[in-house]
Protein backbone atom coordinates (compact mmCIF):
# COMPACT_ATOMS: atom_id res chain seq x y z
CA UNK A 1 0.00 0.00 0.00
CA UNK A 2 1.46 3.36 -1.01
CA UNK A 3 2.01 6.20 2.04
CA UNK A 4 2.51 8.76 -0.20
CA UNK A 5 1.50 11.84 0.95
CA UNK A 6 0.01 14.62 -1.56
CA UNK A 7 0.97 18.12 -0.47
CA UNK A 8 -0.40 19.65 -3.55
CA UNK A 9 -3.49 21.52 -2.77
CA UNK A 10 -6.23 19.73 -2.00
CA UNK A 11 -9.26 19.09 -4.57
CA UNK A 12 -11.94 19.42 -2.12
CA UNK A 13 -12.64 22.16 0.89
CA UNK A 14 -14.56 21.63 3.92
CA UNK A 15 -16.54 24.71 5.69
CA UNK A 16 -15.71 25.29 9.26
CA UNK A 17 -19.06 23.91 9.97
CA UNK A 18 -17.84 20.31 8.32
CA UNK A 19 -14.85 20.45 10.13
CA UNK A 20 -16.27 21.52 13.30
CA UNK A 21 -18.83 18.27 13.25
CA UNK A 22 -16.41 16.25 11.83
CA UNK A 23 -13.83 16.52 14.29
CA UNK A 24 -17.30 16.05 16.91
CA UNK A 25 -17.87 12.40 14.99
CA UNK A 26 -13.94 11.32 15.24
CA UNK A 27 -14.03 11.85 18.89
CA UNK A 28 -17.29 10.48 19.50
CA UNK A 29 -16.65 7.18 17.64
CA UNK A 30 -13.23 7.05 18.61
CA UNK A 31 -11.98 6.91 15.11
CA UNK A 32 -8.11 5.89 15.02
CA UNK A 33 -5.35 8.06 14.14
CA UNK A 34 -5.05 5.40 10.97
CA UNK A 35 -7.88 6.94 9.49
CA UNK A 36 -8.47 9.63 7.20
CA UNK A 37 -11.82 10.94 5.94
CA UNK A 38 -12.84 9.51 2.41
CA UNK A 39 -14.67 11.82 -0.44
CA UNK A 40 -15.19 10.49 -3.54
CA UNK A 41 -17.71 9.16 -5.94
CA UNK A 42 -19.79 6.30 -7.18
CA UNK A 43 -22.43 4.89 -9.56
CA UNK A 44 -25.42 4.91 -8.90
CA UNK A 45 -28.29 7.22 -7.17
CA UNK A 46 -31.67 9.10 -9.32
CA UNK A 47 -28.74 11.03 -10.83
CA UNK A 48 -26.22 8.73 -12.11
CA UNK A 49 -23.46 9.12 -9.84
CA UNK A 50 -23.61 9.39 -5.46
CA UNK A 51 -20.79 11.17 -3.08
CA UNK A 52 -18.96 8.74 -1.03
CA UNK A 53 -18.30 10.41 2.42
CA UNK A 54 -16.64 8.67 5.42
CA UNK A 55 -14.05 7.41 7.37
CA UNK A 56 -11.61 4.69 6.24
CA UNK A 57 -8.21 3.78 5.86
CA UNK A 58 -5.74 4.53 2.86
CA UNK A 59 -6.15 2.42 -0.22
CA UNK A 60 -3.74 1.89 -3.39
CA UNK A 61 -4.31 4.71 -6.05
CA UNK A 62 -5.49 7.28 -3.21
CA UNK A 63 -4.21 10.86 -2.51
CA UNK A 64 -3.84 12.30 0.44
CA UNK A 65 -5.07 15.70 1.69
CA UNK A 66 -4.53 17.44 4.46
CA UNK A 67 -7.61 19.74 5.05
CA UNK A 68 -7.48 21.90 8.31
CA UNK A 69 -6.14 19.39 10.45
CA UNK A 70 -7.95 16.18 9.15
CA UNK A 71 -6.54 13.49 6.58
CA UNK A 72 -8.27 13.49 3.62
CA UNK A 73 -8.06 10.44 1.16
CA UNK A 74 -9.65 10.30 -2.44
CA UNK A 75 -8.72 7.69 -5.23
CA UNK A 76 -7.09 9.90 -8.03
CA UNK A 77 -10.01 8.83 -10.86
CA UNK A 78 -12.50 10.73 -8.81
CA UNK A 79 -10.85 14.33 -8.58
CA UNK A 80 -12.25 14.89 -12.11
CA UNK A 81 -15.57 14.85 -10.62
CA UNK A 82 -14.91 16.31 -7.64
CA UNK A 83 -12.20 19.36 -8.34
CA UNK A 84 -13.35 22.37 -6.96
CA UNK A 85 -16.17 20.78 -5.03
CA UNK A 86 -16.93 22.27 -0.92
CA UNK A 87 -18.41 20.24 1.75
CA UNK A 88 -20.12 22.03 4.40
CA UNK A 89 -22.48 21.01 7.22
CA UNK A 90 -26.16 22.27 8.12
CA UNK A 91 -28.11 22.19 11.09
CA UNK A 92 -30.72 24.34 11.00
CA UNK A 93 -34.36 23.63 10.97
CA UNK A 94 -34.53 22.99 7.33
CA UNK A 95 -32.33 20.72 6.54
CA UNK A 96 -29.45 18.67 8.91
CA UNK A 97 -26.54 16.82 7.42
CA UNK A 98 -23.67 17.17 5.03
CA UNK A 99 -24.09 19.48 1.64
CA UNK A 100 -22.17 19.19 -1.63
CA UNK A 101 -21.54 22.09 -3.76
CA UNK A 102 -20.10 20.40 -6.80
CA UNK A 103 -19.05 22.93 -9.80
CA UNK A 104 -19.24 19.86 -12.19
CA UNK A 105 -22.37 18.54 -11.65
CA UNK A 106 -24.58 18.97 -14.28
CA UNK A 107 -28.03 17.99 -12.75
CA UNK A 108 -28.51 16.82 -9.18
CA UNK A 109 -31.26 15.03 -7.28
CA UNK A 110 -33.53 16.65 -4.57
CA UNK A 111 -31.73 15.32 -1.50
CA UNK A 112 -28.42 16.53 -3.15
CA UNK A 113 -26.48 13.39 -2.82
CA UNK A 114 -26.85 12.77 -6.17
CA UNK A 115 -25.73 14.16 -9.26
CA UNK A 116 -24.57 13.74 -13.25
CA UNK A 117 -21.89 15.33 -14.54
Amino acid sequence: MSTETTTNAAPVTLTEGAVAELKKLIDQQEIGADFGLRVGVEGGGCSGMSYILGFDQKKDGDNEYMIAGLRVFMNKAHGLYLAGMEIDFKSGLDARGFTFNNPNATSTCGCGSSFSA
